[in-house]
């Protein structure tokens, strides 16, 4: 046991967040922590970490325990490049290097007992520094560093660098640290999405235990083997990954409900047969008996339903031309920066195209320049009513009164239906007389979608749309796009969301767009595919340097029998490879078919197959590697 919590209550002003709440974190385990915007969340973390102490129960920690805490707001402050900054979570295996060479120079010189003792003081050394991995500290910074996307970063200043950096960068020092327990609170925003993957596989590998606060539904999907959700004050366990727990809350809903209208059912009964025969002389007897049954009985609360989720609709008054985007040679630039040189592509009606890449590949930067049309290499289809969200929110006044935002760009509209509008978006009575500033990012990007629904375009660019919204926000706006019946370009680093609505990908890589006629499951396999033939080629051609360099050396019988074995032992791998790939890209092609995605034990079946592949595959390909 790591942290215990046991019947913790935490509230402001006798207003309790959470109450009662039960928790225990093991070592090694994987546990996400969902619940809607303003619930209590990072309160409850914390809780977890120490910071905060609860007004009733009890937070047990183990003794000595070595936490690493990750917020979402404040990254790495320092004066230091980025890799003295890393460098520094080693300062103690660099001492004790330091001192091994010391130990060493001596020995040379010593005799007796100071020989003894030096030798004795170089073992404890050695054995310090090989327990703490400390020759290969370079190499683990600059795996972490280049998988959270600081390649060439090295010799940056930390203080100079963006907000959005520096929060990586306090990632980066974390995952170095290796503590215990990790508490990360919304690990994956700032990332794109390579970043995302080499996160979620690095988490895997870790030693430690991991806890998140998480609306990234793919990273609680492929991590977590536990998911605690808040909801109504009240914290529920649910074993397993996110689709796992979407069933099991359902079914325990369901049983919950039943329970509760059973007991309600047999309690009417009950009274109704004491009515009937309370006063008969005959039946007064059995009549009494089912009274102390009903003072005996303990009753079941009636279970709260989840809070309603926010509904979206997003409606058109007419359609755009069948060609409804087209652009020829966009060339875009960034101040003197030059984002895109060449940009070629197409939307047609209908279509749901999403553009992805890497932080700072100008994904914004042209969904804006799509958006505004003024450009002459961006022609938009006749009757293409364009609706843009922004990502800032920028268009917001923050003077504006919610509902002053709403009727401000729309004059046409009743009192009644703009109210019905926020209403169905979850901005309540007490919300629409609030200023724009007043209000939090969740219930800022709601409101900004309202407008959006107001417009009735029938183009939608959409960039980031479900940052600052919650898990109930996220799914309720994936399905009202998903009923969109106009022409969709959304930016988005929500992979989960990009699954369920993409049926276009374009990528921005190399000052380019390009275009993968396919859905996100596609794309994310031959973007795989490219990577290990990319790897192979590099592998080869090491290989094959190899060669040319032992081929003037004669070889014995017993090296040309060695050499055989291994071109078999070669070939076998080579055969395995193929075979492996080719289930893995079946597995991948079937979690596109909704028959599949919609049974949840056949989905989890395919993630852990798909798992047991790739941990094959990797074996396999550092096996090919050794052979060549």
């Amino acid at each position: 046991m790591l942290i215990q919590l046991e019947n913790v209550t935490f509230g402001y002003d006798g207003d309790p967040l959470f109450k009662d709440v039960n928790l225990t974190l093991s070592e090694g385990e994987r546990a996400g922590f969902i619940g809607a915007n303003g619930e209590g969340k990072t309160t409850l973390l914390r809780i977890l970490a120490g910071t905060l102490a609860p007004d009733a129960g009890k937070a047990t920690r183990k003794s000595g325990l070595r936490l690493g805490v990750f917020e979402q707001t404040g990254g790495l402050e320092s004066g230091r490049t980025v890799w003295e900054e890393m460098e520094s979570v080693f300062a103690d295996v660099y001492a004790a290097i330091d001192a091994l060479r010391e130990t060493e120079q001596a020995l040379a010189r010593a005799e007796g007992d100071a020989l003894r003792a030096l030798t004795e003081r170089h073992e404890k050394l050695e054995k310090r520094i090989a327990a703490a991995d400390g020759y290969n500290v370079a190499v683990r910074i600059r795996t972490v560093l280049s998988g959270m996307g600081f390649d060439g970063c090295a010799d940056r200043i930390v203080s100079s660098m963006s907000g959005g950096e520096k929060t990586r960068l306090k990632l980066c020092r974390l995952l170095l640290e290796e503590p215990e327990l990790l508490l990360l609170d919304e690990p994956t925003n700032h990332l794109d999405e390579r970043t995302m993957f080499w996160l979620e596989d690095y988490l895997k590998r870790y030693r430690g235990a991991v806890f998140a606060v998480s609306h990234d539904r793919w990273f609680l999907d492929s991590l977590m083997g536990k998911i605690y959700e808040l909801e109504n004050k009240t914290v529920h366990c649910y074993r397993g990954n996110y689709s796992k727990y979407k069933a099991l809350k359902a079914e325990r809903v369901l049983a919950l409900q039943r329970a509760y209208e059973k007991q309600q059912r047999e309690i009417a009964q009950l009274k109704d047969y004491v009515a009937r025969n309370i006063v008969r002389a005959t039946t007064a007897s059995s009549a009494q008996s089912r009274v102390k049954k009903l003072e005996n009985m303990e009753l079941a609360e009636k279970p709260l339903p989840p809070p309603a989720p926010p509904v979206f609709r997003f409606e058109t008054d007419a359609e755009s031309e069948e060609r409804t985007l087209e652009v020829s040679h966009l060339r875009l630039c960034a101040g003197e920066r030059e984002l895109f040189d060449d940009v070629n592509f197409t939307l047609r009606r209908g279509e749901k195209a999403a553009l992805l890449g890497e932080n700072g590949a100008g994904k914004s930067t042209l969904a804006r320049t799509l958006a505004d049309g003024r450009s002459p290499a961006v022609r938009w289809g006749r009757y293409a009513k364009i609706g843009y969200y922004d990502q800032e929110n920028a268009a917001l006044a923050g003077e504006e009164t919610v509902l002053g935002a709403l009727w401000g760009k729309h004059r046409g509209m009743s009192q009644t239906q703009a109210r019905a509008l926020l209403a169905r978006a979850q901005l309540k009575e007490e919300d629409i007389g609030k200023t724009v500033a007043q209000l939090s990012g969740g219930e800022r990007a709601k409101l900004a979608l309202v407008l959006l629904e107001a417009e009735r375009a029938n183009v939608l660019v959409l960039d980031e749309p479900t940052n600052h919204l919650d898990l109930q926000a996220r799914e309720a706006l994936e399905e009202a796009l998903k009923a969109y019946t106009g022409t969709l370009l959304f930016v988005s680093h929500d992979r989960w969301f990009t699954a369920a609505l993409a049926g276009k990908i374009l990528e921005a890589a190399q000052g380019n767009i390009v275009c993968y006629p396919c859905g996100y499951a596609e794309y994310a396999e031959q973007k795989n595919r490219a990577a290990r033939e990319a790897a192979a080629e590099k592998t080869a051609a090491k290989a094959q340097e190899r060669a040319k360099l032992g081929q003037a050396a004669h070889r014995s019988r017993a090296d040309r029998a060695e050499e055989a074995r291994r071109k078999q032992k070669l070939k076998e791998t080579e055969a395995r490879i193929g075979a492996l790939e080719a289930e893995e890209a079946a597995l991948n092609a079937s979690l596109a078919d909704p028959a599949v995605t919609a049974d949840y034990r056949r989905v989890n079946e395919i993630c852990a197959r798909l798992e047991a592949l790739r941990a094959e595959l990797d074996e396999r390909y550092r096996e090919y590697e050794t052979l060549l």
